[in-house]
């Protein structure tokens, strides 16, 4: 199957060259920094007493760092035995103010390195927050996360530094002083080093993900992003069948596909499914986008056509439920599976069938219209329900109410489906008072949650036909390459292109008017394409700085849709959820 949205777009030669970011670093080219600290403890109230720290390329050591830090107390009797550093020693040396800014710049630059390196780098960052200083957002590699990746137990007991300098054979001994434990390190990266240089390690980025259990054949599907450009767009991951096709495993979005790519194959994917996908892919197929919107709406065309089993909105990707006021003398309400060319009234698509009842029992309670299923005779009565007894429907099954009276009822329901929510807010809101004064709170929390429902439901199919009745929007959105176009047409993104800076948008729109696909005008509240597409169209449209070229038709939505409830329930209650905040539904946005 082809793209559902095939597209060329012109891309400078610059932007497939893979970047010295997507090479990686070579290890013989990185500086880095080996650093340990001597502090007064562990807590949190613990602080630095000594800062040592050797910088390092291509196997030479290019510097060192050391000084003493004065701590503002005391420091305990263990660790001085332990480090050996008394309260004397610290007492003429510069506090952590004066230290820690000649650290920063020994050390800026260079890729930071400790043993147990989050000890290290949680006081470091500590005091920077404690000073203002900015954290310097140094790679950090930690030499006894890899040593436990790299070493098995029958060749080094345990990862302390001290053994693994005596492992590795280094001349000096770790004695819990910072620069001599800093050297120490250094035999200790070296020896792991020449220990990964075997295994396709040669860069930092390898080195950091070897660290932190990527499988080597994870490592070796890197190759899957050779050629995948350095360009906003949409990747496929693929499986190729024998007779030459592709099983779409997952697609995704980014703004720079190459580096996405990549990151599949390092440790920053952390997601099981995900694994298991990378796994049983054999290639990634690209589409170049000129626009985050055409790249959302492409994105979601080829999860709606290939439904693959790695996206989690694939699952279902047709199924949607509506609420339907049917057509009959005595009319209901009726959850269904799609909207048909039949003359009634739909509410949705709601996300679940479960979600269009609760939806419904607004309407239910606003206007008591008739819950039984059965068509009822306009002629012969019939035995009232539980609910009519009760008071809570208009009965017309036993001619409590006549057709007449119950289409003027139907009519008020309809006004409220196509233009004012405000009938439905006003019961709603009685009943929640009523309810809170009887500490009734979960029932409270029940007709505001279904309210809710109804209210979002109805946004979502007014905004969607506002688009639906446009036959063609083009509109314009300013980038710092140029102009972002759209031919929008009843809803469905018909034509996408960038203009570069200096060239006329105005002139390109009409060349996009021309080559934009042809949209056929839609059943109504449906838009020309699926309703979460129509969403997307919408909130781009919404943005501010999107300039409209041109309109064919009016686009806009009825003043009273988006009532919200005046009464919350109060904070106390576990469930509250704050009142009335707005909910948000449906899937995650590209």
């Amino acid at each position: 199957m082809s793209d559902p949205m095939p597209s060329v777009h012109p891309v400078s030669s610059s932007a497939l060259q893979p970047s010295f970011d997507d090479l990686g670093t070579p290890l013989s080219e990185a500086t880095f920094c080996v650093v340990d600290l001597e502090t007064t403890g562990s807590g949190a109230d613990a602080e630095i007493t000594e800062i040592g720290a050797v910088r390092v390329r291509a196997g030479q050591v290019t510097g060192e760092f050391q000084t003493l830090v004065r701590p503002t107390s005391p420091i305990p009797g263990l660790i001085t035995v332990l480090t050996g550093i008394t309260n004397r020693m610290t007492a003429e040396a510069p506090g952590l103010d004066s230290a820690l800014p000649s650290f920063l710049q020994f050390a800026a630059g260079t890729v930071l390195v400790a043993h147990n390196a989050p000890f290290d780098t949680g006081f470091l960052r500590r005091a920077c927050a404690a000073l203002d200083h900015p954290w310097p957002g140094w790679t950090v590699l930690d030499t006894a996360a890899l040593a436990r990746q790299i070493l098995i137990r029958e060749e080094v007991g345990n990862c302390r530094l001290s053994s693994l300098a005596r492992h590795f054979g280094s001349t000096i001994t770790p004695d819990h002083r910072a620069l001599t434990d800093a050297r120490a390190t250094v035999d200790v990266l070296h020896g792991l080093f020449e220990r990964v240089g075997n295994l396709g390690v040669s860069t930092v980025e390898d080195l950091l993900e070897f660290s932190r259990k990527v499988t080597p054949q994870r490592r070796a599907r890197r190759r899957l992003a050779d050629g995948v450009p350095e360009a906003p767009g949409v990747y496929r991951f693929v499986r190729e069948r024998e007779d030459g096709s592709d099983e779409v495993l997952y697609v995704g979005t980014s703004v720079n596909l190459r580096r996405r790519v990549r990151s599949y194959f390092t440790a920053s994917e952390k997601r099981r499914r995900i694994d298991e996908m990378v796994r049983l892919s054999t290639a990634v197929r690209t589409t170049v986008c000129c626009s985050a919107l055409e790249a959302a709406v492409t994105e979601l065309r080829l999860i709606h056509a290939y439904a693959p089993a790695y996206n989690r909105r694939s699952k279902h990707p047709r199924r949607q439920t509506w609420l339907k006021l049917t057509v009959e003398p005595f009319p209901r309400l009726s959850v269904v599976a799609a909207v048909r060319e039949d003359g009634a009234d739909y509410v949705g698509p709601f996300g679940n069938r479960e979600a269009a009842r609760e939806a419904a029992c607004s309407l239910y309670d606003a206007f008591g219209i008739r819950r039984c299923t059965p068509r009822l005779s306009t002629r012969r009565p019939s035995t009232p329900c539980a609910l009519a007894e009760m008071g809570r429907c208009s009965s017309p099954c036993d001619h409590t109410i006549d057709v007449e009276q119950y289409r003027r009822l139907i009519d008020r329901v309809r006004d409220c489906l196509r233009h004012d929510l405000g009938p439905v807010t006003e019961a709603a809101n009685v009943r929640l008072r009523r309810l809170i004064t009887e500490a009734r709170f979960e029932e409270a929390r029940t007709v505001r949650d279904r309210y809710d429902s109804l209210r979002r439901a109805l946004l979502r199919v007014h905004r969607s036909s506002a688009l639906a009745r446009c036959r063609e929007v083009v509109a314009a959105q300013p980038s710092e390459q140029g102009w972002q176009l759209h031919v929008i047409r009843y809803g469905r993104l018909a034509a996408a292109a960038r203009t570069e800076r200096g060239e006329d948008p105005l002139t390109a729109a009409v060349a996009l008017q021309a080559s934009a696909a042809t949209v056929p005008p839609p059943l109504l509240p449906l838009s020309g394409g699926a309703v979460a597409e129509s969403e997307l169209v919408s909130d781009w449209l919404e943005q501010p700085g999107v300039r409209l070229i041109e309109l064919s038709d009016d686009w806009c939505l009825p003043a009273g849709i988006n009532r919200r409830l005046a009464v919350a329930l109060p904070s106390s209650d576990p469930g509250s959820g704050g009142g009335d905040e707005e909910s948000q539904s449906g899937d995650p946005a590209p």
